[in-house]
Formats: structure tokens, sequence, C-alpha cells
């Protein structure tokens, strides 16, 4: 029997394997389960263009790309038009080779691996679907020509997807056409999580970018304006991950390390290296500025961590009374006094409502969606 074939095309999938693709381990994980009922095709970034095997039933086919992610140039830049115009064109050549003979191309996400869907598509008389983060929405989509582009590739898609109920809301706005929810969630592989202490001192962890919508500024000015009792309470807070905010990072955590406070400077986690350290927390700290459902929360309710999270994007729902601490406001004042309360409290008593959480970020039902929604009715 023949498999179904659908493309998937992605700026988001492993390279190097450092935990620096974002998204990247989520997008490998879907992949993976994916290919349990069809054959995928992924479209890829990588540091040449080539073509590889991933795994049964998974071909990549890879585009030439910068170390820095697309996000990060600047078109008034020599170097970064260079870039840019490199790997439009390497992505465009390298969606056309693997389409052929697929069924429908789903992209992730919406520009310009949407814009590289919707072309092929035509040509080869299929179908795309395109699934977007809040990048493409609230970021891409504030700019007039990319929002012009951004709501002709959800207007021609078979079917259009945010991976938050917010995103959603202002994609329709954008496009004039219902979208669908899809989360984003990946795999977990460690088994057997110890349970988060239930007294003090904790554990504390933020997990993500160094960028200033991910607020890790915002948490460090948080962390500042702790008391001395406030300290007592904590055995250690570490900061993992790594992003273009590093050097003001690197100052305040020496600042705070000057004092005598428990702080660690990390890096970029591999996933395995995420899962242990979300394990070893007792919470986990989301301070960002801007935010649809981050990775990292779906991460903490697998493994049965409460978050202390900002009020922005879907985290107001899937939080307050549930699964965690929700701050009063986005400021470092408001993050610090929610602080308080998470280290004066006990995680014990979101244990049911994380578990409940956790229920809706279930990989396998997400690729049977996909396949069901996507691939078997075209």
């Amino acid at each position: 029997m023949n498999l179904l074939v659908l493309t998937l095309i992605t700026t988001s999938f492993p390279i190097r394997g450092d935990g620096s693709e974002a998204a990247g381990s989520f997008v490998a994980d879907l992949v993976d389960e994916l290919a349990k009922h069809i054959c995928v095709r992924v479209v890829a970034p990588g540091s040449v263009a080539g073509q590889e095997t991933w795994g049964d039933n998974v071909k990549v086919v890879r585009y030439a790309a910068p170390c820095k992610p697309l996000s990060t140039l600047k078109p008034w830049r020599l170097g970064d038009l260079r870039d840019i115009v490199q790997v439009m064109r390497g992505g465009m050549q390298a969606t056309r080779i693997a389409a052929q003979g697929s069924q429908h191309i789903l992209a992730l996400w919406a520009l310009p691996s949407g814009a590289w869907a919707k072309r092929a598509a035509k040509e080869l008389g299929i179908s795309y679907s395109v699934w977007m983060l809040g990048s493409d929405v609230w970021s891409l989509g504030r700019i007039p020509v990319l929002r012009g582009m951004l709501a002709r590739v959800i207007q021609q898609a078979k079917n259009a997807y945010a991976d938050g109920y917010l995103l959603a809301a202002d994609a329709k706005n954008i496009s004039g056409r219902s979208i669908g929810f899809l989360p984003s969630t990946r795999r977990i592989g460690l088994k057997n999580s110890p349970v988060p202490r239930d007294c003090a001192p904790y554990r504390l962890l933020f997990l993500g970018r160094w960028h200033p919508n991910k607020g890790i500024d915002l948490l460090l000015d948080a962390l500042a304006q702790l008391s001395q009792a406030d300290w007592q309470r904590i055995e250690v807070v570490e900061i993992q991950g790594g992003g273009p905010m590093q050097s003001l990072v690197e100052e305040q955590v020496k600042a705070l390390q000057a004092q005598g406070l428990p702080v660690l400077l990390g890096r970029y986690l591999n996933k395995n290296e995420a899962e242990a350290a979300i394990a070893r927390a007792d919470w986990v700290l989301i301070p960002s500025r801007i935010e649809s459902i981050p990775v990292v929360f779906s991460d903490a309710m697998k493994l049965g961590r409460p978050v202390v999270a900002m009020p922005v994007g879907d985290l107001p729902v899937l939080v307050e009374n549930k699964s965690g601490i929700l701050v009063s406001g986005v400021s470092a004042a408001a993050y610090c006094q929610a602080l308080q309360q998470a280290i004066h409290g006990s995680p014990e008593v979101f244990k049911l409502g994380i578990a409940a959480c956790a229920r809706e970020f279930q990989l396998d039902l997400l690729a049977k969606k996909i396949v069901q929604e996507i691939v078997s009715h075209e």
C-alpha cells in the first residue's frame, strides 16, 4: 500500500542540535509522529543545500541558511540582504524538489514557508495549508508589505491554523477567514519525573531565548527587587538559553552573583538537557512581553511543573488558578510580586490543574488531526 506524501516546509528544524533552533525540536517530533501514518518530505534550513534521510518515511531537503535566524536579518545591511536572497531562492528551490509527487504541502510557518508553499502548490496543482506562530502575525503582520503577503498566504490555503487562541483571532482579522487552533508541543522523553518540592527553598528556571519578547530583562530586574528574606527561600535561579540580549543578561547575572545570590548563568540546552532542567526545577518562569503558547509551557505541564507567567497571549486562560501563578501586569515590579507569591507558597496546590492542562498537549493526537484534516481528504 502506497502511503500519502506530505511536504512539510519549515524554518525551524534541528541543524546543530544544541537547543538554538527554537521550535525546531517540536517540528522534529511532529515529523516523527506524522511518519507513523504518511511519508513526509521536510524542507528545512541547513549549513549547506542537500538531501538526507531522517528516518523511516522521512526525507529532508536542506536549503543553505545563515547561522542567524532569518527573523534577525536586516535587509538594509548588505551582508544580511545577501543572506536573505540566498534563503529565499534556496528555500523555493528546495520546496520544488521536495513537493514533486506530494499530495499536500504544510507550511510551518506563514512567512517565508507559506509563500513557498503557495507558489509550489499552484505550480503543481495541489493544495497547501499554513500553520502560524506569534512571530508571523504579531511581528511580520505589522509590516504593511508583509501583512499583505501574509493575508494572501492565509486566504489561499486549504487550511489555516495558529498555535494560540488569541493568535487565531488576530490572524482572522488580517485574512478575513476562520483560523483553526493547533498547539505546538513536543514529545517528552524523560520518564518518571520527580514531583516538585512542596516547601522552600525552591529551584526556579528560565528557559528560552534572551530576547525582549521573552522578557528576560524583566525577570532579571524582578530578581534584583527581591529581598534578602525572599532569597532565603530560593535555592537557585537557572537562566538557560541564549540570544541577542546575551551581553545584558551576562552583565545583570554577574551583578546578582556579586551580591552572593544563587543565580546560575547557563546556555542553550538541547532537548534532553531542557527536560532535565525543567524536571529539577520547582517553578518555571515565563516573563514574556509577547507570547502565544510557548513550548516551554507545555513542557512544564507534561513534567508537572507550575509556571509564573506574564498575562499575555493565551497564558491568562491556561494559567490562572489552574497551572501556576499569573502575574498582575507586564512589568518587573509585578513579576517580582508573583515570584514572592510562588516562593512563599507551594507547587502542590496546582497539581490537578497541571495534569488537566497537560492532556491538551498530546503530540500523537496532534499528528492524527493533521493527517485526518489535511492529508486524508486530498
